[in-house]
């Protein structure tokens, strides 16, 4: 890969795309290239270019100085870019198999070019169609395990440790976290979005002082528990994959965080899919969310015992102390992510797609339920199994 400093900013168009792509003799000399702007998101151009000969294609992706959901009127810094692109070729030293190749990055104009995924499906439309996608969850269970051991003080010298931190000091990204997930959904905010219907039980989290105190807690986690390189925006929006594939992408919200952060968006976000099931289709996402734990345990355990540098990696219980607590704050962070995703500013399909309008307002109350109830409720439910049965009683009430 190869990385430019330019001098000038401005916003890519199509025709600009090709451009790049021709410039960088990214494709053979007499390519015809097509492209299409296919970005989708609330942050970023997105653009797909493709030789319509060969039908290679590749993705160039830009930041934006400002958040492309709100406008100009929210600014945000284009490092963002640098970190996305160095988050990925980190990640890519311990799974490659699960992250795009990066063939290109420009921190000035912000832009990073990298393998095309069209192949693939993002697995929140694939499993809204009801796909099962069976091996998504092992390998997300070994990304997690793999990036996350890998990127923290079991496993790196303190030093170097302390200078990735440095390098991913992400505060822009971090804020917009910090605000739409552990503060706005739990306050009367005007970023908040749901259906009036949803009034009451939205009162009900913002007077509830329980619930809020639990949420303090997690937020000040997230603030200050600088454990590993966590990817930082890990839902299933954030994920291509097929029956044998994953890839995991969209890494611009990367920092050292919370470990059991990570985790805890993929929890919240299969659960948010099971909910929006019939219950005779649900199982499925549970077994994903087991499998996803089970296979970091695993992974995580092997590559302590093997490469863990940390002298107290030798000490009998020490792992087990530590995967407790990683699972324990995971529930509550799943707690976090399926009440923001319900009511704050960035919705799921999931959810919205719901019909009729009466069940997807039922189905946002349970969301909710649960929420509040995994977010208080943490530390009492130890392993998948136990956070299947609370889920479900708390369905059935």
């Amino acid at each position: 890969m190869s990385t430019k400093k330019s001098s000038v900013y401005e916003p890519l168009t199509e025709s600009g795309a090709i451009a790049l792509a021709k410039r960088l003799q990214l494709f053979e000399e007499n390519s015809n290239l097509l492209c299409n702007e296919i970005g989708d998101g609330n942050l970023n151009l997105v653009f797909k270019v493709k030789d319509s000969k060969t039908e290679e294609s590749i993705i160039i992706k830009q930041a934006l100085p400002y958040a492309k959901v709100v406008g100009e009127s929210w600014p945000l810094t284009l490092d963002r870019a640098r970190i996305e692109t160095h988050a990925l070729l980190k990640q890519a030293e311990f799974v490659p198999q699960y992250v795009p190749k990066v063939f290109y990055s420009d921190e000035k104009l912000a832009i990073t070019i990298m393998e095309d995924l069209s192949r693939l499906q993002i697995s929140r439309a694939a499993l809204i169609e009801g796909k099962d996608l069976l091996l998504l969850s092992k390998h997300i269970g070994e990304f997690l395990a793999k990036t996350l051991f890998y990127t923290s003080d079991y496993a790196v010298n303190q030093h170097y440790k302390k200078s990735l931190v440095k390098q991913f000091i992400n505060p822009d990204l971090c804020k917009i976290t910090e605000d739409l997930v552990f503060t706005d959904p739990f306050f009367d905010h005007d970023t908040n979005d749901f259906e009036p219907e949803l009034g009451q039980d939205v009162e009900q989290i913002w007077q509830d002082q329980a619930l809020k105190l639990e949420v303090a807690k997690l937020k000040q986690k997230f603030l200050t528990k600088a454990e590993a390189l966590v990817h930082g925006d890990l839902h299933t929006g954030s994920i291509f994959a097929d029956d044998k594939e994953t890839k995991v992408i969209d890494p611009e919200f990367a920092y050292f965080g919370p470990i059991g952060f990570d985790v805890g968006q993929v929890f919240g976000n299969f659960l948010l899919n099971a909910i929006s099931r019939d219950v005779e289709n649900q199982e499925v996402l549970f077994t994903h969310i087991e499998t996803t734990w089970n296979v970091f345990v695993e992974e995580f355990s092997k590559a302590w015992k093997n490469d863990g540098l940390e002298i107290f990696t030798k000490v009998d219980g020490y792992l087990e102390h530590v995967l407790s607590e990683i699972f324990e704050e995971a529930v509550g962070f799943a707690g976090c992510e399926i009440i923001r995703r319900t009511i704050g500013l960035a919705h799921v399909a999931d959810l919205d797609s719901i019909q009729p309008y009466e069940k997807r307002i039922s189905i946002k109350q349970l969301a909710l339920t649960i929420g509040s109830e995994l977010i208080k409720n943490q530390k009492t439910i130890k392993d998948p199994t136990q956070f299947k049965d609370y889920v479900k009683q708390t369905v059935n009430q």
